[in-house]
């Protein structure tokens, strides 16, 4: 199912498609010994969890050498799948639960990713700097925004204005008022896209990226 990737990403090197195409065979192998993705959702690791995550690279091309905090990665996603796709971009990936960052420093050296560090942390206990924060539906914006607003560097990076894209679905006004009162941001700060701009696959009827610039 790697061809998936490749049908929206038909410029990737043949060492990105090796790595995309080493990812299932892994995923299997370990999430037979340690759940980190639902059994049943399991066979469609490359729409549910790898494509739905490269929507943020139809979003956006992160700089090189920027540095990109994934919260809440739980397998490494979406972070994984973006650190493929940039290899010349930093990624920190980050979850509270141990044995899912061991997936994912397992995944990442099998697959030949080196651009990733992996932590057992929480979100709120990261102290670094980044350009950018990538998440997929860890919790309500107004909750996750708070944790992570002080790791992010004001400005830009790359000509791209830094802050954070979170992956989400269903209807998200509300969410996205609730967040701007919160952290008293502007609602123009705040843009949201629908990845079936992008990909054809029902799945993503309902899905969007946020990008909230800092």
């Amino acid at each position: 199912m790697e061809e998936l990737i490749i049908k929206y990403f038909p410029e990737l090197t043949e060492s990105q498609r090796m790595k995309y195409a080493a990812l299932y065979p892994l995923y299997m192998e370990w999430n037979a010994r340690i759940n980190v993705i639902s059994r049943k959702d399991a066979e469609n690791l490359y729409l549910h969890h790898v494509l739905h995550s490269l929507s943020i690279a139809k979003f956006i091309t992160f700089p090189a050498g920027a540095r990109v905090l994934d919260v809440g990665t739980g397998g490494g996603f979406p972070g994984i799948p973006l650190a493929i796709m940039f290899p010349e971009t930093k990624f920190h990936l980050c979850d509270s639960i141990g044995k899912k960052i061991l997936v994912v420093n397992e995944v990442a050296k099998a697959a030949g990713i080196s651009n990733i560090v992996a932590e057992q942390t929480r979100a709120e206990s990261v102290s670094s700097k980044y350009d950018f924060v990538v998440s997929r539906a860890v919790t309500e914006l107004k909750e996750f925004l708070p944790w992570i607003w002080k790791n992010i560097e004001p400005g830009k990076c790359g000509g791209i204005t830094r802050g954070v894209l979170y992956l989400k679905g269903g209807e998200l006004d509300n969410e996205i008022s609730a967040a701007c009162t919160r952290l008293k941001i502007s609602p123009g700060n705040i843009k949201k896209e629908y990845i079936s701009k992008w990909f054809e696959e029902p799945f993503f009827a309902e899905k969007q990226v946020l990008y909230i610039k800092r």
